[in-house]
């Protein structure tokens, strides 16, 4: 939720990695009616690999005609080529370097039991398709959304306590309600969601643990609805006071009644997820800092003049939103302002080149000389675009003692958790 992203997405990851065991059972069967999702795991490959170390025995067929191109052994891996002759097929080059002929893509299964298929060097459950096209090969990991959960819940929201597995829950069923909501939104690339933050953070058997899977079962088939319709469960990872409108943080999204601010004040002063570690945060530009990262992102949502940059001499938030978010920044040069919307703040004011600014959630000192700016301070709150389901919010209301349908149904007013299979 994220994820945030690049797009209006649902996934920011909590800040530690994770180094989760494998699963000590393994999960039952796919209930009747459990849907099945197409994953994206890497788009444009100019190659990628099946089978090897902890894999079992594979079956490859051609994807289009379902017809037998060989097995695979346990732990052997061979590699997926385009052909150079025609980008639309592809070829499967063996240990022995002896190639299979040209395929219009492979569908790929594990036969041996309790072991996994292994795409580019990762388990995953379900099954492996690979196509080839101009742009590279797109590997896509075909598995029910259970099972997709279990990879999902851990990265999103890492090994926790007893007393915070009511978070665990939640995290379950927004992560499933996101996930149906968005199927089939990638249909022109030929999956459901991405493996990133462009969706949500998902990596297969490797990081699968017991309490995901405990998590995932207790709340199986269940889901976020409002008005009989799945909601867009958004999820971030601290909203530092409150969260937000959807309309703060994505600029083409329309109004939600169960996506507005709500509050996460605990009393005493305190609030649920000031156990966060970006609870608050301050960043800091010098001139020459600010200057150089302007050079970078204004030109993604604002042309510049032709003579480049001038000098800045001022930066303030001119409008606030519902939240007591930035609504919009504006940056005055020599010769004129530029006003940056809300949605764009975080990628245009950033810390460093590959990094967003944590939040739009800040108070700026601005420190001027000869009337160019030499210093911009942000002092500020929470991580990740505040809409939805705030995570440290969600342990910390854990700790406390809400269970997961209380968390939720706070997180996202007006709504109730219904199970759909």
């Amino acid at each position: 939720m994220q994820r945030w992203p690049t797009r209006a997405l649902a996934s920011v990851a909590l800040l530690a990695t994770l180094a989760c065991p494998r699963p000590s059972r393994v999960p039952q069967p796919a209930a009747a009616g459990e849907p099945e999702l197409r994953i994206g795991l890497a788009v444009g490959l100019p190659n990628a690999s099946v089978g090897g170390p902890e894999g079992g025995e594979l079956f490859v067929s051609e994807a289009a005609s379902g017809s037998a191109v060989g097995s695979i052994p346990a732990g052997v891996r061979w590699v997926v080529l385009p052909d150079s002759a025609d980008p639309s097929r592809l070829r499967l080059v063996k240990p022995d370097s002896t190639r299979t002929e040209a395929l219009r893509g492979i569908a790929v299964v594990n036969v041996t039991e309790n072991r996994f298929v292994v795409a580019n060097g990762r388990r995953y459950r379900g099954r492996i398709n690979i196509v080839s096209s101009r742009g590279g090969l797109t590997v896509v990991n075909r598995v029910t959304i259970e099972s997709y959960i279990a990879g999902v819940v851990p990265p999103e929201m890492g090994p926790r306590r007893p007393d915070e597995l009511a978070a665990v829950f939640a995290q379950a069923v927004v992560s499933r309600s996101f996930a149906l909501k968005n199927r089939g939104r990638w249909d022109a690339f030929g999956f459901d969601a991405y493996a990133d933050t462009r969706d949500q953070v998902y990596l297969g058997v490797a990081v699968e643990t017991a309490q995901a899977w405990d998590a995932v079962r207790a709340t199986a088939g269940q889901v976020l609805m409002y008005d009989s319709e799945v909601i867009d469960a958004f999820f971030h990872s601290t909203c530092g006071f409150k969260t937000a409108d959807v309309e703060e943080a994505f600029a083409t999204a329309r109004t939600r009644p169960y996506l507005r601010p709500v509050s996460d004040d605990r009393g005493g002063g305190h609030y649920y997820c000031d156990i966060s570690p970006r609870f608050r945060w301050r960043e800091q530009w010098d001139g020459p800092k600010l200057r150089a990262i302007l050079s970078r992102t204004l030109p993604a949502v604002t042309p510049l003049s032709g003579d480049g940059l001038q000098k800045i001499t001022d930066v303030s938030v001119s409008r606030t939103t519902r939240s007591g978010r930035v609504g919009e920044l504006r940056i005055v040069f020599e010769r004129g302002d530029i006003r940056i919307p809300g949605p764009d703040v975080r990628a245009v004011l950033r810390p460093e080149a590959d990094r967003l600014l944590s939040s739009t959630a800040f108070q700026l000192t601005v420190t001027k000389d000869n009337g160019e700016v030499t210093r911009v301070v942000a002092a500020g709150a929470g991580s990740g675009h505040a809409v939805g389901m705030c995570q440290w919010g969600a342990i910390g209301r854990a700790r406390a003692g809400q269970d997961y349908r209380s968390i939720l149904t706070t997180y996202f007013p007006g709504t109730k958790i219904e199970k759909i299979y």
